[in-house]
């Protein structure tokens, strides 16, 4: 009596097991398969950026303008109160305005003194600042992955750079805070 109550007992067990077996299986798969899904995409690359080491070199931000002809104007004085945080491109109004970098559309605004704007996140979790656009890429959303070379927005004149030569801003933002994105963009291969 007592071994076939015993017997009894471990068959339970032993199907109790096979269950939650099959049962975490199961969800091992599932969350694998969800995670190779389009719908995963953007969490998915999420994931990635923010493993990613920050980048080494940086594609200049706007078309046909090379890197050499970008002026050190990172810390340079604004007013009594703060220095200049990115770098200004200067290039005629309209002109295209590319992604630097891989990463996810995290704002698309106009305000402030970047006046219409967007921020990329990149890799190693880094921030990228294009600020004065005259205008945005068309259907560019928060939550869109660029490339580099994918087109932001144009080259214009808003926010605080009204009454200025058309330029854009760029900046990035690291862990502890802005730093010189120039000689990451120079070091960019042609």
């Amino acid at each position: 009596m007592a071994a076939s109550r015993a017997t009894r007992h471990s068959a339970r067990a032993a199907k109790r097991l096979l269950a939650w077996s099959v049962f975490i299986l199961l969800a091992v798969w599932t969350a694998i398969w969800s995670w190779q899904q389009p719908f995963m995409a953007k969490p998915r690359a999420l994931w990635e950026l923010s493993r990613m080491p920050p980048s080494t070199a940086l594609a200049p931000p706007v078309q046909g303008v090379r890197a050499s002809r970008i002026a050190d104007t990172f810390g340079a004085p604004r007013g009594r109160d703060r220095s200049h945080a990115g770098v200004d491109i200067f290039a005629p109004r309209g002109t295209p305005v590319l992604s630097a970098t891989r990463g996810i559309m995290v704002s698309v605004r106009e305000g402030g003194l970047g006046g219409k704007q967007v921020w990329v996140f990149g890799p190693g979790g880094e921030r990228h600042y294009y600020a004065h656009l005259d205008d945005w890429q068309e259907a560019l959303e928060t939550g869109d992955l660029v490339a580099p070379g994918d087109p932001v927005g144009t080259v214009g004149t808003t926010g605080n750079a009204r009454g200025t030569p058309p330029h854009l801003h760029y900046g990035v933002y690291g862990n502890d805070g802005a730093y010189d994105p120039l000689p990451l963009l120079k070091a960019y291969p042609r």
